[in-house]
Order: structure tokens, then sequence, then C-alpha cells
């Protein structure tokens, strides 16, 4: 019997049903479909969901426009609070065997992206990444 082969990448099932499920919440959020004050006050971007390889369980990255840490934190806590009513609106216009399990996360590619354009912008890195005089052929030998 041959083993399969792990594989560390998703698959192209895994990635199609983690972006329809994107667009549903997307547009639950935008609609403001699920009856809460704090998500309706807010604007919450869905950056991406990572659905595990049996499609059981759905981790939704989230990230609040121009919120502070207290709105992150209250929006995470809305989110969890009806990741039922959620779950229950993917499951019925994302066709899927098993209706997935939300896990909301705060999105930190957002915070990592404004620490590295800083670095970037850095004096000292930029004169490191400059573009300079290129060497001459002669030099080299």
């Amino acid at each position: 019997m041959r083993k399969k082969p792990e594989s560390r990448a998703p698959s192209v099932r895994t990635l199609r049903v983690g972006e329809s499920m994107r667009h549903v919440l997307a547009d639950l959020l935008a609609r403001g479909d699920i009856q809460d004050d704090t998500l309706n006050s807010r604007i919450v971007s869905v950056s991406e969901v990572r659905v595990s390889p049996d499609l059981r369980h759905a981790t939704v990255f989230i990230m609040p426009v121009g919120g502070t840490a207290e709105d992150e934190k209250a929006v995470l806590q809305a989110l969890n609070a009806h990741a039922r009513q959620f779950r229950h609106e993917v499951a019925r216009r994302v066709n899927t065997k098993y209706a997935a399990e939300l896990h909301f996360r705060i999105d930190e590619s957002f915070a990592e992206a404004a620490r590295i354009d800083a670095l970037m912008r850095n004096p000292q890195v930029a004169r490191d990444i400059a573009p300079g005089p290129e060497p001459d052929e002669d030099e080299s030998l």
C-alpha cells in the first residue's frame, strides 16, 4: 500500500472553499445581517479564511478598519459571540458536507507590513539598499 505524500500547501479545494467563506462572511458583515451594535458600528475587513484539510474548521482573519486595540478586542468578542449564526449562514451559502467551525483571529499581517515598511524607510537601511555605481569589469580581475 502506497503512502500518500505529505503536502504542506493547501489544496485547490480548501483554497476555493476558504475564499467562498470569506466572501459570505464579508457580505454578512457589510450588510449588517447579524444584529450586534459592536459589529454594525464598525467596518470589519475579512482578509483571509484558512480551512482545515477536512473542511471542519476554518480560521477567519479579520481586522477592524481604523480601529484601536480596544476596538479589535470588542469586535473579536462580538464575532465569537455570534459564531453560531455566522456558521449557520456560511453552511447555508457554501455547499460543503459539514458546517465548518469558525475561529476568529485578528490579522497581524497588517501590523507586520507596517513594521517592515518602517524598517525600509529607515535612513540606514535605505542607504544599504540604494543603487550604487556599477563596478567595472576590469576591477574584478
